[in-house]
């Protein structure tokens, strides 16, 4: 959940998000080399005097090109393994389709028969004490912690995007289209998501909530929810 006055991300969930974050960190210590290296060689021509150097044209060609090129080599190899990371989904535990509309979203237990429900944002005028203004919905996605979940996301209308930044997932809903995407909440607890696609005049008003949860507080929210 995100603070006020907060510049970092939010609190990794998933280990895709912990990745995420990882490279974040990498890519900014490279501009800060980068950057440091521009601005010593900036102060260096400003304050020292002029000098002629006997260096060949042709080896400083050969650094300039080669220093850049093992910087985007640094930036590309581990920005691939977390592509490759995100795309890859093996036998997921549990699928989820999750169907956008204006404005408000459908979920789909495909793995749990009739297990289908609409999810609305709660009012501010009818929102419980302690809750979260524009955030809470009436009905909370709810999965088994440690498990592989697939989501299929697809829209009935325009454009949507379902995104939860603390498990590292933003996929577009595009009307018909499939668009999949997977996520392991590796705790438990309730991470909140927006649609993160312009959709209409209510498109702030249609927001997301994970609840993850042990396997058998799982299984008796889905008994309590088909029975």
């Amino acid at each position: 959940m995100a603070n006020h006055s907060q510049f970092n991300f939010q609190d990794a969930s998933s280990p895709i998000m912990e990745e995420l974050m990882g490279f974040h960190d990498h890519a900014l210590m490279v501009a800060l080399a980068i950057c440091s290296l521009v601005l010593y060689l900036l102060t260096h021509m400003l304050t020292e005097k002029l000098w002629s150097s006997t260096v060949n044209a042709q080896e400083i060609e050969l650094v300039w090109t080669i220093l850049p090129a093992m910087v985007l080599v640094m930036l590309a190899l581990p920005s691939l393994r977390i592509l490759y990371m995100m795309d890859e989904i093996n036998e997921p535990d549990l699928t989820l389709k999750a169907i956008g509309h204006q404005w408000y979203w459908t979920y789909e237990y495909t793995d749990l028969n009739d297990l289908t429900f609409d999810s609305y944002m709660i009012p501010t005028s009818d929102l419980p004490l302690g809750h979260f203004r524009l955030l809470e919905v009436d009905h909370r996605v709810v999965v088994p912690m440690s498990s592989t979940i697939r989501v299929i996301v697809t829209a009935d209308d325009v454009l949507h995007s379902w995104a939860v930044p603390s498990l590292g997932v933003k996929t577009d809903a595009i009307p018909g289209r499939l668009n999949q995407t997977s996520f392991l909440a590796s705790r438990p607890g309730i991470f909140y998501g927006q649609c993160s696609e312009i959709c209409g005049a209510n498109h702030s008003f249609m927001p997301i909530v994970v609840e993850s949860t042990p396997l058998a507080n799982f299984e008796s929210w889905s008994s309590s929810m088909t029975s």
